[in-house]
């Protein structure tokens, strides 16, 4: 099994912060953002190797980056420079994905999780529900119908399946919301290639799995745990402040 996490966009909405440094790398709690996610792929067994797909502007920064983490970490990771030069001529997430797809040659199940997603579900437990149901999605409640505008609301039956899925719905119906983070089998992959070939957004991830409901089955996991999509200064500031009281806290206790 590979993850892949999508770190390919310029994060203008965080600017001036991220002129020179890519969000995903922005520290949170005094440690840059994507080792938390690092932390838990780390725990996962069947996970041999994690792939990062970045942009020509940040490519070298996340080597450097790579470079002085790999003898902490578990898995192999190997960056991937998708060439794009800006925010207009990006690949998108769903291009990036193909991106790697093609590079790698992949053939195996795959895990793929936003860069900008700092969670605290169990990753062990949602990689066992998509290799029970197939096709599946990480969800969460918000609690928040106004939220809900800026993100893919996700309506399930009683068995996790999605019977609905709409991205950033003008009146939404209910709060629960998809996150990026996905289980693909490596029997479904082709079909990014077949969302990708009918011209279709190659943007926004919600996108694909919006279209990708309506001709596969595709459940959802759905978690408790905290959740930060890191989208602006206010959501950054606001999930350090809690990062970094909890490292404090840790550290006292310690």
């Amino acid at each position: 099994m590979k993850t892949l996490i999508l770190c390919a966009g310029y994060a203008t909405r965080l600017y001036p912060l991220t002129l020179n440094q890519p969000k995903h790398l922005l520290p949170i709690g005094g440690r840059p953002m994507l080792e938390y996610a690092i932390d838990k792929i780390n725990e996962i067994q069947e996970i041999d190797k994690i792939y990062i797909v970045t942009n020509n502007k940040f490519y070298n920064v996340f080597i450097e980056w790579v470079q002085k983490i790999e003898k902490n970490i578990k898995k192999p990771i190997e960056v991937f420079n998708d060439m794009s030069l800006s925010d207009d001529t990006k690949l998108g997430a769903i291009g990036d994905m193909q991106f790697v797809i093609d590079k790698t040659n992949l053939n195996d199940d795959l895990i793929v999780i936003a860069g900008d997603n700092l969670f605290q579900l169990d990753l062990k437990k949602f990689i066992d529900f998509g290799k029970e149901k197939g096709l599946s999605i990480a969800v969460r409640d918000v609690g928040d119908i106004e939220l809900m505008k800026k993100y893919g609301e996700v309506i399930l039956d009683t068995n996790k399946k999605l019977i609905s899925f709409v991205e950033k719905p003008k009146e939404p119906k209910t709060t629960l919301a998809a996150i990026c983070m996905y289980f693909f089998p490596k029997n479904k992959l082709y079909l990014i290639k077949q969302y990708i070939s009918e011209g279709r957004n190659t943007d926004q991830p919600g996108l694909y799995i919006q279209w990708l409901h309506k001709i596969e089955n595709v459940y959802g996991f759905v978690f408790t745990e905290k959740w930060y999509d890191i989208g602006d200064i206010k959501q950054y500031k606001e999930a350090n402040k809690d990062y970094t009281y909890h490292q404090n806290n840790e550290h006292l206790k310690s």
